[in-house]
């Protein structure tokens, strides 16, 4: 087989870098492939430069990118070790790797002019390139719905967030709470979009000599998507802290409880906004002194990563018991004032369908399947889901409590009757 070029010898690297915004796994491969090669060619040259040269005609010893040669005898074919910095390496490691030398004392060259070698022991097989190659597609079309979900619920929030800011007749303690909620789907909109871009741009510059390698792995190159990773992680947290202001205040409106609202609201702003805070920056502090490598999108160690799980979990699970509550609530006062039941029933469905995605009750089905527990098609079907559900669930929130909301569309009518009669007031005037 004829030799490879130095880019032809990163093909299959290459060809993980569109999985690195969801797959942490492909991450991790290339990252320590990379630093592995790069561990490989300096014990190459160091190698080269402590071995004696033999007397007479020879193939010169070299590293060619690819693998570490020795000096050559004329007329004879030399082999050397697949090298160990590639990841399927545990399959091939007793392959080895062959190069001619010719007699004139020069490597033998191939079509391309350049070193003819056969690396046919080294190559992984092609079935499992053909199944990476489907992978990559699989995972690239995921991205390509969740970003189209992101940015659709993006546009729809801020719509939302301007109406229900603008208008003075729309503020009040619920509708305050909303546009938090709100403006905490759409920093994680932005959080996530942002930090594929910074991961795109990383892992897409081009490669033409080894040090773009190591600027590559750099921890310099990889503060931009690291505070992209803590905003995105810290914007969840948010997201689903105010799923449990939303819970907490409802239930306090169905049971009548006598309260302030004033005071309150200021307790749902910290916990809303604060509460993710005492669980990022310990996460932040952890990852920088143990896990310090890459954009902290992997996980070696799980325990650091229950410090962000734990409070999405709690946080699940205290919207779970309160709308059991709240479903209870509403199903005996239905059936206290509807005298059909067909009629209280659909009105039980009706207010059920609507609290599901306030709530974020549909990640209470995923969220005890953890990507450790889940494997094969299993594991892409909630991944799916959950990319899908969590992209456009602040679409359909801000659809539900906003555009849908009657009294937004009285108000919103009521403005364009007002604008419409000034604007003809200046066109026609009397």
């Amino acid at each position: 087989m004829e030799g490879r070029s130095k880019e032809e010898s990163w093909m299959r690297l290459v060809l993980l870098l569109p999985l690195l915004t969801i797959s942490q796994a492909a991450s991790q491969v290339l990252e320590r492939t990379v630093e592995e090669w790069m561990r490989y060619r300096d014990e190459c040259y160091k190698r080269m430069a402590s071995t004696p040269h033999p007397s007479g005609l020879h193939c010169n010893r070299t590293f060619d990118m690819y693998a570490c040669w020795p000096d050559g005898t004329p007329g004879t074919i030399t082999y050397v070790p697949c090298p160990y910095y590639l990841p399927w390496f545990q399959k091939v490691s007793h392959g080895l790797l062959s190069q001619r030398c010719g007699k004139d004392g020069l490597w033998v060259k191939g079509n391309r002019s350049q070193a003819w070698r056969n690396v046919s022991q080294c190559e992984d097989d092609t079935e499992v390139t053909a199944e990476e190659v489907e992978t990559r597609d699989l995972l690239l079309s995921f991205r390509a719905l969740y970003t189209v979900g992101y940015s659709v619920s993006l546009l729809t929030l801020i719509s939302a967030l301007l109406i229900l800011t603008m208008c003075r007749k729309l503020r009040c303690t619920r509708n305050s709470i909303h546009a938090n909620l709100f403006a905490s789907f759409a920093l994680r909109a932005v959080s996530v979009i942002v930090k594929d871009v910074l991961l795109a741009k990383r892992w897409g510059m081009q490669i033409t000599e080894v040090s773009d390698w190591e600027v590559l792995i750099s921890d310099q190159a990889a503060i931009g998507c690291r505070i992209a990773q803590v905003v995105m992680q810290y914007c969840i947290l948010a997201n689903h802290y105010w799923f449990v202001v939303e819970a907490v205040y409802l239930y306090k409106l169905l049971i009548g409880a006598v309260f302030s609202e004033k005071n309150y609201y200021t307790l749902y702003l910290y916990l809303g906004w604060g509460t993710p805070v005492l669980f990022v920056v310990p996460w932040v502090t952890l990852k920088y002194l143990k896990e310090n490598s890459e954009c902290w999108a992997l996980n070696e160690n799980m325990a650091y990563w229950w410090i962000i799980r734990i409070p999405i979990l709690l946080a699940s699970l205290i919207n779970l018991v309160i709308f059991m509550r709240i479903l209870k609530v509403i199903l005996s006062k239905l059936r206290a004032n509807q005298k059909g039941y067909a009629d209280y029933k659909l009105r039980l469905a009706k207010a059920t369908l609507t609290l599901i995605p306030l709530f974020g009750i549909h990640e209470v089905v995923f969220i005890f399947a953890t990507d450790e527990q889940t494997s094969g098609i299993l594991r892409y079907i909630k991944v799916f889901f959950n990319l899908f559900l969590n992209s456009f669930q602040g679409f359909l929130v801000a659809v539900l409590y906003c555009f849908a909301n009657k009294e937004v569309k009285s108000e919103i009518h009521k403005k364009w009757r007002l604008w419409q009669a000034d604007r003809k007031a200046l066109v026609c005037p009397r």
